[in-house]
């Protein structure tokens, strides 16, 4: 007798299953302006056109020139795992195309109201195919120019649960700006445009070299910035740009790593970036870059994240030499003696010297003998020659305004210029000059804002700073709330920006670089909660910035202040952002470690 119990297994249905994998691949609308636009490369369209409504909630609609579909390319395209850059296993070991998995466009369908226009060469009819969530298709006929317009609409309609966890609309807009400078920076022959809201927010006509497209993209200082890198190792290419020392600031952003044309977050590749640069950077400076490797295919994996954000290198250790020789030879006239291991394929080969001038050693630094030489943000600023790289981060010398103090104080002197040392009452404290001055900062800003109170001081000459579109955006979602923290930024032109006052608690700071940190920061952690919860991040940041430097001289006034100060907020033995801030041992301590009777 057969059993009539039904298991407890099944077969997901379709719908069901590609929803699934669309929450793999589809995280945002950027992710879907990103899987559109592979496949619009991969299809060898010299045009790109973007149009969004509302940060990409209404409305996507990607257009192309490139080479359209047939009737039956077109239906089979819209199925799971359907793909034309893949006829075998060992198919996956050499690609070079963009898109290969042919999840993108039944994922997306599964979770839009989901439109297909397309093209084929040489003819002007062509096929329609539409779904409403990924159910059934309706194919029609289509007449229009060759190339393909993929328009998702009303995206997670169908699920809430992934609707309810998109940002705002400007935070959302500005990802899909971000993935658009990523395609045009890899891809310059290639004319891209975006518009959102039918405005015109970018347009990157095609250009012959990588060079005119990065200055489409980061505008005319990048060229006074940033150093071009060229550098071959066997199957091992570099290129691209990185910044150089005596211009680097606090902001991270651009490090932008492409491998095989791919945008990719590597921490090998991050690590030997940092690692080149190693003492050239002064302190609390980040390494910005633009770096393009182009490897044998077979040694990397490209299949190891569903959105293919992450890669897998066969012989890490062989990329990562690569990268950090490959930046080390802009700072040496000759290149160091370590040996680049080779790949199975690779022969040996001797690096040219780099025509910029070697690092210059530390009695050539001509640096001042007086301890508060006041230099600018970003030395060399401005004029036709770099400055010379400095030892030590310098500030103006009134730091710390006076005031009667209530502690005894009795400062005993500064060690390697980052830490103090005193006695504060009958007690010794080892004082990280840095951490501390930042939570006295943090704390007096914050005690401010909880009263509104924080005083503004109106800048005489207002700053500008030039944005990327993306930071753009994001600086007009969260004007109101660093407005309330003392930072008063306006538009000013497409891209430009001026800061018009700042905390006047933050006294003589770099504005631009400032505004820079906040917005990498911004773009990391978006939250909604609680104002206080809000601000406290952006008011650590500014205590951060503005806050003595490790490395930086100080006298003794100013290191009783700076203690006096430290103690009346009781002693906080962190930092805002949870680094240690000192080392403190009692009088007992003291004659217990050295064997004298307590007293």
């Amino acid at each position: 007798m057969l059993s009539t119990v039904t298991g407890k297994v099944q077969i997901l249905p379709d719908t069901v299953s590609c929803r699934i994998a669309a929450g793999e691949v589809v995280e945002r609308p950027a992710s879907v302006v990103k899987e559109l636009i592979d496949n619009s490369l991969d299809a060898g369209s010299t045009l790109i056109t973007v149009e969004i409504e509302e940060g990409g909630r209404r409305v996507i609609r990607v257009m192309d020139n490139g080479a359209g579909m047939t009737r039956m390319d077109a239906q089979l395209a819209c199925q799971r795992f359907a793909t034309s850059k893949l006829r075998s296993e060992e198919d996956l070991l050499t690609l070079m195309t963009l898109g290969f998995r042919g999840e993108a466009l039944p994922s997306i369908a599964s979770v839009s109201r989901f439109c297909l226009k397309t093209v084929p060469p040489e003819s002007t009819l062509g096929t329609q195919t539409q779904s409403m969530g990924g159910g059934a298709w309706e194919v029609r006929d289509y007449t229009g120019s060759q190339g393909t317009q993929v328009e998702v609409r009303d995206l997670f309609f169908n699920t809430p649960g992934r609707l309810k966890f998109l940002k705002t609309v400007p935070t959302e807009f500005s990802k899909i700006c971000y993935v658009i400078q990523q395609a045009a920076a890899v891809h310059p022959g290639v004319h891209f445009r975006l518009r959102h809201q039918n405005h015109k927010v970018l347009e990157y006509p095609a250009v012959p070299t990588l060079q005119d497209r990065l200055l489409q993209i980061y505008g005319p200082e990048f060229l006074e910035r940033f150093l071009p890198v060229s550098y071959n190792a066997g199957s091992f290419q570099l290129t691209g740009f990185t910044v150089s020392p005596h211009h680097a600031r606090t902001s991270r952003a651009p490090q932008e790593i492409f491998v095989n044309g791919r945008p990719i977050k590597n921490t090998t590749v991050s690590h030997a970036v940092h690692e080149a640069y190693g003492s050239f950077l002064p302190k609390g400076r980040h390494p910005q870059f633009i770096v393009f490797i182009h490897l044998d295919p077979q040694t990397v994996d490209i299949n190891v994240h569903p959105t293919k954000r992450e890669v897998r290198f066969s012989h890490p250790e062989f990329i990562h030499t690569g990268v950090l020789r490959g930046i080390k030879a802009l700072f040496f006239t000759q290149p160091s003696p370590d040996t680049i291991p080779n790949d199975p394929n690779e022969k040996p080969v001797q690096v040219a010297p780099h025509p910029h001038p070697a690092r210059p050693t530390s009695r050539s630094l001509n640096v001042a003998p007086a301890p508060f030489q006041t230099v600018s943000a970003f030395p060399g600023a401005g004029t036709n020659r770099p400055a010379p790289l400095s030892l030590f981060v310098q500030e103006p010398p009134s730091v710390y305004p006076g005031k009667e103090q209530s502690y005894e104080v009795y400062p005993l002197g500064q060690i390697h210029h980052t830490y103090l040392l005193g006695q504060i009452n009958q007690d010794v404290f080892i004082v990280d000059q840095h951490t501390a001055h930042e939570r006295v900062r943090f704390e007096r800003l914050f005690r401010s804002w909880k009263k509104r109170e924080i005083l503004q001081q109106r800048l005489l000459i207002p700053e500008p700073v030039e944005l990327l579109p993306h930071q753009g955006e994001l600086l007009e979602e969260w004007q109101p709330v660093l407005a309330q923290a003392g930072l008063e930024v306006e538009r000013f032109g497409t891209t430009s920006y001026v800061v018009r006052a700042i905390p006047a608690l933050l006294g003589n700071i770099s504005v631009g670089s400032l505004l820079l940190e906040l917005l990498d920061e911004l773009s990391e952690w978006q939250s909604t909660d609680a104002l206080d919860n809000t601000i406290k991040p952006i008011l650590a940041t500014m205590a951060c910035q503005s806050a003595v430097q490790a490395g930086r001289p100080m006298t003794q006034p100013e290191i009783t202040i700076l203690l006096q100060d430290w103690a009346q907020e009781n002693f906080p033995m962190t930092c805002p952002h949870g680094r240690r801030v000192a080392i403190r041992h009692t009088l007992e301590e003291l004659h217990t470690m050295f064997a004298r009777p307590l007293k």
